[in-house]
């Protein structure tokens, strides 16, 4: 375990109904009284189009384990006037933390739509608005944002949502630890000191990941994918390969000062808890 005592925390979805929500929050506190999370966080649609059941899935999260839980809040598409009340409505419930992003929008819908077009935008509206209330977390893309021309031109986007005042970052997830490394070291030389989280995929699924990799830009290795391919429909196998897998990026990860985990449960502890188990 890395000497610097890393943080975990945990990624959620809104679910779409009060069975759904049980079960989320029972996952929620299996991973609050095994891991001790930092904090937890829950996604939010493209265009806002879970709004409000993010903002319940907060609250409940929030209420029932008693750890901090951040939402994600995305600007594209917005106005600020809504944004604006949304922010008080989470300052009025005592949420501390957010996660900023740009976010996607429904299809059809151009990227101008709304009143600001880029996270960094964001970050400096939530900053206008709130002042130091919230600890803003954004994002990084080690393996290059899907949509940036070049990786010179997504770096000094990260920056500038750095500069804005987010206090943190989490990654999109990946499987090669080098390219984590790389893209710290070089943000680090562009003046970035805030703690850069890895966030992780389990894996349980090979199509349902692959499809997923493909789409948000995330490089699914050969190697794995070969793997994952032979073992077919045995959901044993896959899960075992993906523990260990997993298991060893964090190790390399943690060992070479990744400030802490963040996992993209997709609504189920026992994954993220097979990993856990496995770095303590």
């Amino acid at each position: 375990m890395n000497k610097i005592n890393p943080l975990f925390s945990f990624e959620f979805f809104p679910t779409k109904t009060d069975v759904g929500m049980e079960k989320l929050l029972n996952h929620a506190q299996q991973l609050t009284t095994t891991c001790k999370p930092a904090f937890f966080s829950c996604t939010y649609g493209a265009g806002g189009s879970t709004r409000d059941r993010t903002f319940d899935t907060v609250l409940q999260l929030s209420n029932t384990t008693q750890v901090a839980t951040a939402p994600h809040l995305s600007c594209v598409g917005d106005s600020k006037e809504s944004l604006r009340t949304l922010l008080k409505r989470y300052q009025e419930v005592g949420i501390k933390r957010i996660v900023a992003l740009r976010g996607d929008l429904p299809s059809g819908m151009g990227m101008d739509a709304g009143d600001l077009r880029y996270a960094s935008d964001l970050v400096s509206f939530i900053r206008e608005e709130t002042a130091d209330h919230f600890h803003i977390e954004v994002a990084a893309y080690p393996e290059v944002h899907p949509q940036a021309l070049n990786m010179e031109q997504d770096l000094k986007h990260f920056v500038n949502k750095i500069k804005a005042g987010a206090n943190s970052a989490i990654t999109q997830y990946f499987f090669n630890a080098d390219c984590y490394f790389y893209f710290v070291e070089r943000v680090q030389k562009m003046g970035v000191d805030v703690p850069i989280i890895p966030g992780i995929m389990p894996i349980t699924n090979y199509s349902k990941l692959a499809r997923f990799s493909d789409a948000c830009g995330a490089e699914l290795p050969r190697w794995i994918r070969k793997q994952l391919e032979a073992y077919g429909d045995d959901i044993e196998s896959i899960q075992s390969f993906g523990t260990e897998t997993i298991s060893k990026l964090c190790e390399q990860l943690l060992a070479g000062g990744a400030p802490g985990l963040h996992f993209y449960t997709l609504n189920q502890a026992e994954p993220s808890l097979a990993v856990w188990k496995n770095l303590i």
